[in-house]
């Protein structure tokens, strides 16, 4: 599918270095944007690039972990030597560790979700924020778009994800907040709550409780693929300036 406004654009994706974040990296290259990938797996990330690269696309990949404040200053002076402003941001780095009850939560664990889905967003914004502003003053689109999770409101039957929800819905309520101060300034938030989608969360869970989340899961209704998330961010940042949408469900059609 093609995309109007998308080429020429300076984009950022936190998380690059698969699902999601790797999916919307290679829709919004295909559509003729530059794209600065961010992510801690370096291989993956030169890999991705690379594959961009093949296809006749413009990739940056650019070593960083969104939980370390100078690890995120480094990526910005680097994409600002190479690309210049940015003009879109995608905060897709996330992680949900859902094999524990909160009695039982390992505080570490708690913490690094904490410090990836929330103060990872929050870090990344702030880094970004000036960038979007001025693209905005300069007549150009300037977004900024969040991947947080239907998990957000509501998680029916999925064990130990209320701290993983909790996160999502700071997320949801930063991107609302934020709009106070970049929609009058001409830069459009927009939200993105998607149900379940086959990533690499399952990696991170143990064995127990993945037989409890498919368990839980109804048969047949089938998990999002990223690729139709990133057909997503790709409708909504290639919107006419004016038009903002601003927060979007999205889930598979059997799920309720």
């Amino acid at each position: 599918m093609s995309y109007e406004n998308l080429a020429g654009r300076t984009a950022v994706v936190t998380g690059a270095a698969s699902g999601i974040g790797e999916a919307v990296a290679l829709t919004l290259a295909a559509q003729g944007a530059k794209v600065a990938l961010l992510a801690r797996r370096s291989e993956r990330l030169d890999a991705l690039a690379e594959k961009i690269r093949t296809d006749g696309g413009q990739a940056l990949p650019v070593v960083a972990d969104v939980t370390d404040g100078a690890s995120v200053a480094a990526a910005v002076d680097r994409i600002h030597d190479v690309y210049g402003t940015v003009d879109l941001v995608v905060n897709s780095a996330g992680i949900g560790l859902l094999s524990f009850s909160i009695e039982d939560a390992p505080v570490d664990d708690l913490q690094r979700m904490i410090d990836t889905n929330v103060t990872g967003v929050l870090r990344v914004t702030g880094a970004f924020a000036k960038d979007l502003k001025e693209a905005a003053a300069q007549g150009r689109s300037a977004d900024l778009v969040s991947i947080s999770s239907v998990g957000a409101h509501h998680l029916p039957g999925f064990p130990g994800a209320a701290v993983y929800g909790a996160t999502k819905a700071a997320v949801t309520h930063l991107s609302a907040l934020l709009r106070a101060e970049f929609g009058p300034q001409d830069v459009r938030v927009t939200n993105i709550e998607p149900g379940a989608v086959a990533t690499e969360i399952a990696a991170h869970l143990d064995e127990e409780t993945l037989q409890k989340l498919v368990g839980a899961t109804p048969p047949a209704y089938g998990p999002l693929a990223a690729e139709d998330l990133a057909d997503v961010v790709a409708y909504v940042t290639s919107r006419p300036r004016h038009v903002n949408l601003r927060q979007i469900i999205v889930l598979p059609t059997k799920m309720v």
